[in-house]
């Protein structure tokens, strides 16, 4: 395949990367996710605390996204991401994530294994882990004046309180070698969309991706999300989600952000915050036509390809 495009490194987990990696993949042939392992939740917690495993379900969801648009690879998506339904023990569990955990067990490294699983469903794209070892999500959350430590993914995704800041547990974990290596070679690194403070904030809080994030010489753009997510960060604008970031790594800096242009309130205040991290604003129509808060793949795909050709 003759390469075209840049060298794109996306960062997040769940359904944000699968949207933008689904976008990505047809504007670039090489293409880098690098995902979150801190779900504590549904098959991949049960997997993650029986097998003392990276929990596999934002790594297969990435996958999955990277799969072709032919019969082999919307088959294989279809497989990784089908879901047993049955009385015993096996209910719940994806496929994928029970594939991805044998590689691991037979190759004893996640990186090799996810590279299998990406050969076999033909990935337009290669998917990392952010580090080496499961990690936990530890949250400040304020409830009616009242400050409180929530730990875990799931319990910060639907805490009835406002997330402040999150770290990460073990605090300084290492870093998977090859997606700082991906980092230190792009030409662009991609935030969002996604849950912001359990999918796209906690790369920010493991070292060497952040120095990495920070040192270098890709463009970084961020992809805001089109709706505030209920438990976690209700009631934010587009603008907060940018201060939550600044907060989070006041250094860093941003050359564009993406925002859809039917979900910004007030435009001055998002253009401030854009600018404020070193960036510039770029409103399009990104939003599925059926009113739902998803991107739709072709429409943001043609915008990420005007913004990387320095189009738009």
């Amino acid at each position: 395949m003759n390469r075209r495009g840049p060298k794109v490194v996306a960062l997040g987990g769940g359904h944000g990367l699968y949207a933008s990696l689904s976008a990505l993949r047809t504007v670039t042939t090489d293409l880098t996710a690098v995902v979150t392992v801190a779900d504590d939740g549904g098959s991949s917690g049960r997997l993650r605390r029986e097998l003392g495993v990276l929990p596999p379900g934002d790594l297969r969801m990435a996958l999955a996204a990277l799969c072709g648009d032919d019969e082999w690879g919307k088959t294989w998506s279809r497989v990784v991401q089908h879901r047993f339904r049955s009385e015993g023990e096996l209910h719940g569990h994806a496929v994928g994530n029970l594939l991805i955990v044998a590689l691991w067990e037979l190759l004893d490294d996640p990186v090799k294994g996810l590279d299998w699983v990406g050969r076999l469903l033909g990935a337009h794209g290669r998917v990392l882990p952010m580090a080496s070892v499961p990690l936990d999500i530890q949250a400040e959350v304020e409830l009616d004046g009242v400050v409180t430590t929530v730990q875990g993914q799931v319990a910060c995704a639907v805490t009835p309180g406002r997330v402040q800041a999150i770290s990460l547990l073990p605090p300084d974990p290492p870093a998977c070698p090859q997606a700082v290596e991906a980092i230190e070679e792009a030409d662009w690194v991609v935030f969002g969309p996604g849950s912001w403070f359990t999918s796209v904030l906690p790369h920010l809080k493991v070292p060497e991706l952040a120095h990495a994030l920070h040192s270098t010489s890709a463009r970084r753009l961020v992809i805001l999300n089109l709706a505030p997510q209920p438990g976690e960060t209700d009631g934010f604008s587009p603008e907060k989600h940018l201060e939550v970031l600044r907060e989070h790594a006041p250094s860093l800096l941003i050359d564009a952000v993406l925002a859809d242009e039917g979900v910004v309130g007030d435009l001055r205040e998002l253009e401030k915050a854009a600018v404020s991290l070193g960036g510039r604003l770029v409103l399009a129509d990104v939003a599925a036509s059926d009113g739902s808060p998803r991107h739709d793949g072709p429409r943001l795909a043609a915008v990420l390809d005007e913004i990387f050709r320095e189009k738009r």
